[in-house]
């Protein structure tokens, strides 16, 4: 079969040929449709993920879209090592290969559900957004941060708060406020602390870094005692850097639950259980994704590509 292969860390895949992959006992053979590229797996590939095992040659791609061999159309994950996703065929646990509802189509599917799971899993399982709440996105202009902002929507909050970079691309979505992170700094600040001052339920956040520190800052400086009430922060991810600066006076300040969200804080299976829902949400229109579909055989070029807010998918079929 035909794939995109790893043969060195750190280096785009090339298209090349690969051994097929044979199913073992409560595995499914899968022809695959359609396949994300991720940022978690542009970092596996890499060898910089906590959960890259460093094997070579092998195919990257977590999870993917595509056909059981009675015609089936499902959404699956977990294929078997070193067989990945973004190849025309793959082996994965029949216990994951999820059927997809009929109004949802393959790139969509395959875009939505790693981001999408990100943002829901955060919000649902590890803040336990309730209606009537206000969240605060921190990384809202990425991919994982639009679809947070839809989840939110979807779950009630009361108001959601968006705080990015590319702050144009937050125009169309169901928004109540946005905060720009490419001003000076006191800007973002005054910004950060008019909203504390009126009190942030959730926050999720995708940058940590320096925007997590202005943040953590002006929820303390906004501290009113007869207005207290508890922040549920949920870090995500880490692209605006991988440590901050927590001073002991500000959770002496805030009310505050800090905590993660990834494989390592939520079970493979309870993400698994969450797919379902997922993938309805996405088929009846409560979330979506931009994509941009592109041949398989184009993936040592695509890879490296900036998506700005959109997610690339690799079509083995297209």
């Amino acid at each position: 079969m035909q794939a995109a292969v790893v043969d060195s860390l750190g280096q785009p895949p090339r298209y090349d040929s690969f051994a097929d992959p044979q199913p073992k006992d409560g595995e499914a053979l899968i022809r695959v449709r359609a396949a994300g590229l991720h940022p978690v797996v542009k970092a596996m590939a890499s060898g910089s993920h906590y959960a890259a095992s460093g094997e070579l040659p092998a195919i990257p791609g977590v999870d993917g879209v595509g056909t059981l061999e009675d015609g089936t159309r499902v959404f699956f994950g977990g294929a078997r090592k070193p067989f990945g996703t973004m190849c025309e065929l793959t082996v994965a646990p029949r216990a994951r290969c999820l059927p997809l509802p009929a109004g949802l189509d393959d790139a969509q599917a395959a875009a939505i559900v790693n981001p999408g799971m990100s943002a829901w899993l955060s919000l649902k399982e590890r803040a336990g957004l309730a209606r009537g709440e206000t969240v605060l996105i921190l990384g809202a202009t990425g991919v994982a941060g639009h679809l947070a902002v839809q989840a939110a929507r979807h779950m009630g909050a009361v108001r959601v708060i968006g705080a990015g970079r590319n702050v144009d691309s937050l125009k169309g979505e169901n928004i109540d406020a946005v905060i720009g992170l490419t001003g000076p700094e006191e800007q973002v600040r005054e910004a950060f602390a008019a909203e504390a001052a009126n009190g942030v339920d959730v926050v999720i956040d995708f940058l940590w870094g320096r925007p997590a520190e202005l943040l953590l800052e002006a929820l303390a400086k906004g501290f009113r005692p007869d207005r207290a009430r508890t922040t549920r922060w949920v870090e995500v991810g880490e692209s605006a850097g991988k440590t901050i600066i927590l001073p002991g006076s500000t959770l002496r300040s805030i009310d505050l639950r800090m905590l993660g969200s990834g494989l390592g804080s939520v079970s493979l299976q309870a993400v698994f259980n969450a797919v379902s829902t997922l993938l309805e949400t996405a088929a009846e229109g409560g979330m979506r994704v931009d994509v941009v579909p592109v041949p398989l055989k184009d993936v040592e070029a695509a890879w490296a590509r900036e998506e700005k807010g959109r997610r690339i998918v690799f079509m083995p079929q297209m």
